[in-house]
């Protein structure tokens, strides 16, 4: 389970990513001052850290200096998240070592692809390109899925749902938190519509005696059924 640290002192931000980064599956932790999270980064090394520029104690821009001067931190993926969206400061954000710099506002599910890619970049070994489950493998670097060796042919919304339901199997997710995962935070979309898609990721899935891997929790949502490679 890939680890991030998360150095921000807006709560409500933190929260948020601390949210969505353990939906995806991280193990996160959140420190909100940039001298605690250099005393935090002595002790050990996450596999990528989230540095908000303002911070208070030490400045992220400082604290990202720091980081690249000791040899055990020079070469751990760093994301910049900062409202200063000036060329001058990203070159200088980049400049001191960032892999990455996010001018905020910004879009989670766009975040979280940055995530992904510099982890894969960075520490492939970490963070898989392929999910598997039983007789079922997704690939996400493709978009395919097979099935018994049999390629299965989902539509783009079928495949963000299956990923994201695979990728932490066993979690019931609420109608509502997979509409924020999977369509994103600015679509409105009814409720409703996440059934009629479960349905067609089944329909597509499921063929024959197959056993259906979609578990769905009444009143609660859906879940990836952890106990499907077993079965």
């Amino acid at each position: 389970m890939p680890e991030i640290l998360i150095v921000e002192d807006e709560e409500p931000l933190s929260l948020l990513l601390r949210y969505n980064l353990e939906a995806e599956g991280y193990s996160v932790e959140v420190c909100a001052r940039g001298d605690e999270a250099e005393i935090r980064l002595q002790e050990s090394q996450p596999d990528l850290l989230l540095l908000d520029w303002m911070l208070p104690g030490l400045s992220g821009i400082e604290l990202c200096r720091r980081l690249r001067a000791r040899t055990e931190t020079e070469r751990m993926p760093i994301i910049m998240l900062t409202a200063r969206g000036e060329e001058s400061e990203r070159i200088r954000g980049l400049a001191t070592g960032a892999d990455d710099y996010v001018v905020k506002p910004f879009s989670i599910p766009e975040l979280m692809a940055r995530v992904r890619a510099i982890l894969r970049r960075a520490k492939p070994e970490v963070i898989s390109t392929l999910l598997k489950s039983g007789d079922i493998e997704l690939d996400r670097e493709t978009h395919r899925v097979h099935r018994t060796g049999r390629e299965i042919h989902l539509g783009p919304t079928e495949f963000r749902l299956l990923e994201f339901l695979m990728s932490a199997p066993g979690r019931v997710y609420s109608r509502e938190q997979l509409l924020d995962r999977v369509w994103g935070h600015d679509v409105y979309v009814d409720e409703r519509t996440v059934d009629v898609h479960v349905g067609r990721l089944r329909k597509a899935i499921n063929k024959g005696r197959m056993k259906d891997p979609i578990r769905t929790v009444r009143g609660a949502g859906y879940a990836f059924n952890d106990q499907f490679a077993i079965g």
